[in-house]
């Protein structure tokens, strides 16, 4: 006879008694995700796609770039891409619960995080209305862009971002994103 495995269900507010430890803290549903602090390379990519978005976006005040950011829908959605872009609207006090409208999240995937980014959490964004989803593997040197829950397209070389709502693109340039990458 098998036993049926409870699995715990938080809530966002639960999120504060986690310990501040390096790890990362998410929910998806009422289920608890952790992952571990990332790696260097990790960091570099989301420091240098920083910078690449900062370019063409915060010289007119058009957006907000969070590093990492959060979608926080109480009770049960917390989740933190490693850099998450919504328009310039929302004031630097603007809680994460307020903040409802995002044009781009991004992930890093890491072998850590690899299972939940691409099989959970990237059609959780789209679905919680995020404009448009990254998926960056920087040991394949790629990024899956993504509009549509299960659906994505691959990039190698590069592209240009169209911002949404606003007449500005931001080129993605992959070989100074991964550049010194093995």
């Amino acid at each position: 006879m098998a036993m049926a495995i409870t699995v715990p269900r938080y809530t966002v507010a639960d999120l504060e008694d986690f310990p501040d430890d390096g790890n990362r803290y998410e929910l998806l549903d009422g289920i608890l995700l952790v992952t571990p602090l990332a790696s260097a390379p990790h960091q570099r990519i989301s420091t240098r796609l920083l910078v690449m978005l900062s370019r063409g976006l915060l010289s007119e005040k058009h957006a907000v770039i969070c590093t990492p950011g959060a979608i926080s829908i109480p009770d049960f959605i917390h989740l933190e891409p490693d850099l998450l872009v919504v328009p310039g609207k929302y004031s630097i006090n603007t809680p994460w619960t307020e903040m409802t409208e995002h044009w781009l999240a991004v992930e890093v995937i890491s072998r850590s995080s690899r299972k939940y980014d691409r099989d959970f959490k990237r059609d959780a964004y789209i679905k919680l209305g995020v404009r448009e989803v990254w998926l960056i593997d920087f040991r394949d040197k790629s990024i899956e862009v993504c509009r549509k829950v299960g659906e994505g397209e691959v990039v190698r070389d590069g592209f240009n971002w169209q911002v949404p709502e606003l007449n500005i693109t931001v080129k993605i340039d992959l070989g100074v994103l991964f550049e010194g990458l093995p």
